[in-house]
């Protein structure tokens, strides 16, 4: 069977974020397992491009697939009154003419989806329809109560807790963030007590947490033997973090700088100790729904987890490896990091479950199965 997929995304490229990074990896390991990939995104950013070129220079990857930019003529962006309402209405608006222009009354194709509006529109009119669902808002509910149960569309969900949460669900499977293996290698020669955090140093324009962990650096028993590298902020976040590192006396100890690319990230990783995951409770996405890419990336490369102890944190594969620790808990993170030291490497076997050649295959068996009309 000729395996053909059109992924259809509100997302643009290129961008710096986690959910860019995890589209353009999950094409690149469909390619891979021989699956054609008609990728469409809206040209809705000046710095938007569906180049096949600008993507494989900004994401590092040499597979090649079919890129679709579509004019973006709505006031998302570029009305700052308001943004939320503005971006749920062009959203709708784009994903409908799109699905009406291109797309209208297909139900020989599969398509592939992470936006609400494009996979409501799509398994309306009969289409089959995958949906990867990353949290929980008021549309996602509407979407999901009108479609959930449609013999033509299956759902991705990134955690068990997520899929606990949505009970009118007919078909659905589990299916964790992965790790790029292309980039990513384990140094055996790390920088001995080393600890990065790799990521946007906010997110859903809330702080994660990472100015208390810096203020923690005071106590002897981690200025005297950890070092903590802090990359992926916005020059402003990296401005407000460098004043607290500055203001404390930290910067022998402690740096924080803005978003570097994928292999640079990736020595970045293979060069230290401890991997750390934080974020604050007050998101329910953080709190219960996440599955940070970073986690599988710190994995891979061979760090040691260190993880604010969250329910989401908790439901990740091999979390028996993680070290937790009470948010807030400055004796508890010291803990952890001595703790961590007992954690032995992953094996072969883990290591692949965690990989997005294994993530790849289950999603073609998953798409690709007949079970259910799709």
């Amino acid at each position: 069977m000729n395996k053909i997929l059109n992924y259809i995304t509100y997302q643009t490229f290129p961008a710096q974020t986690a959910n860019s990074l995890q589209t353009i990896s999950n094409i690149k390991y469909l390619i891979k397992k021989e699956v054609t990939v008609n990728l469409y995104f809206p040209l809705r950013e000046k710095q938007s491009s569906a180049e096949i070129k600008s993507l494989q220079d900004f994401y590092k990857f040499t597979e090649t697939f079919n890129s679709f930019g579509v004019k973006h003529s709505y006031p998302h962006g570029k009305i700052k009154f308001l943004p939320k309402l503005w971006f749920h209405i062009s959203h709708i608006l784009w994903s409908r003419k799109l699905i009406k222009t291109n797309f209208k009354n297909d139900k020989e194709n599969y398509f592939f989806t992470r936006s609400d509006w494009v996979a409501y529109f799509l398994s309306k009119q009969g289409s089959k329809v995958v949906f990867e669902c990353h949290q929980t808002s008021k549309v996602r509910n509407f979407v999901i109560k009108k479609i959930g149960m449609l013999e033509n569309v299956k759902f991705i969900f990134l955690n068990e807790n997520l899929r606990n949460n949505y009970k009118e669900v007919k078909q659905s499977i589990v299916l964790h963030n992965a790790a790029d293996s292309d980039f990513l290698t384990s140094n055996s020669n790390k920088k001995e007590n080393s600890i990065i955090f790799l990521g946007n140093t906010h997110r859903f324009n809330q702080s994660r947490g990472l100015g208390q962990i810096i203020s923690w650096w005071s106590d002897p028993k981690l200025n005297e033997k950890y070092t903590l590298e802090i990359i992926g902020g916005s020059a402003q976040d990296c401005d407000n973090l460098n004043n607290i590192i500055n203001e404390l006396k930290l910067s022998n100890n402690i740096t924080a700088s803005q978003w570097v690319n994928r292999k640079v990230a990736a020595k970045k990783l293979s060069e230290a100790t401890f991997g750390l995951l934080i974020n604050t409770s007050g998101n329910d996405h953080s709190y219960l729904y996440t599955s940070p890419l970073k986690y599988f990336e710190y994995l891979y490369s061979g760090l040691s987890v260190i993880a604010v102890d969250f329910p989401s944190h908790r439901t990740l594969p091999i979390s028996e490896k993680v070290n937790f620790f009470e948010n807030g808990n400055k004796e508890a993170f010291i803990n952890s990091l001595k703790n961590s030291k007992k954690n032995e490497p992953l094996s072969k076997d883990q290591l692949y479950i965690i990989s997005l050649h294994w993530r790849a295959e289950k999603l073609i068996e998953f798409i690709y199965s007949t079970p259910g009309g799709i």
